[in-house]
């Protein structure tokens, strides 16, 4: 019997891992979208992750574990930006450094950033993770009309920067 508990408790956290390792890099690029810096990210996936795998027993549809998971990563990233960012030099932390996901910088990314956070969050969402925009307003908490509405009027926004930048 309790082989039986262990061998279910390892293919719990087998499917936990390899929902963690199919989302981690969208998972970065919305806490990011929320937040100022990387290491800010960091931390609010690293804390979407610990939330995710409490909760991970009470998902009941495996289809709808990416929107569920980027929905707290959201909450998580929202929660860090309401604290306050907080200083940390690098190079105290460069003895323990891992290896770094690659920068995500572009004319575009960095119009982005520069929007307002909602709308940072739903352009994320919606171009840089492909969700739909039915998913989108689940995991921001918002109606599918609002989702639309302000998507619309992000890309706006971003198409009045990138030709005020453009040469």
């Amino acid at each position: 019997m309790a082989q039986n508990s262990m061998a279910v408790h390892a293919e719990h956290q087998a499917r936990f891992a390899a929902l963690i390792e199919q989302n981690r890099r969208s998972m970065f690029r919305v806490a990011r979208a929320i937040l100022s810096c990387n290491a800010d990210a960091e931390d609010a996936v690293s804390q979407a992750t610990l939330n995710a795998w409490q909760a991970f027993g009470r998902l009941r549809d495996d289809r709808a574990a990416t929107s569920w998971l980027l929905k707290i990563t959201v909450n998580c990233a929202r929660d860090q930006f309401r604290k306050g960012a907080r200083v940390t030099y690098v190079e105290d932390l460069a003895p323990y450094a891992g290896e770094a996901e690659a920068p995500l910088i572009s004319d575009l990314w960095e119009a982005v950033c520069r929007l307002p956070e909602d709308s940072r969050a739903l352009v994320t969402l919606y171009y840089y993770n492909g969700l739909s925009i039915n998913e989108v307003a689940h995991v921001l908490g918002i109606r599918t009309g609002t989702a639309k509405s302000r998507l619309a009027r992000a890309r706006g926004k971003l198409k009045n920067m990138l030709e005020e930048d453009a040469p």
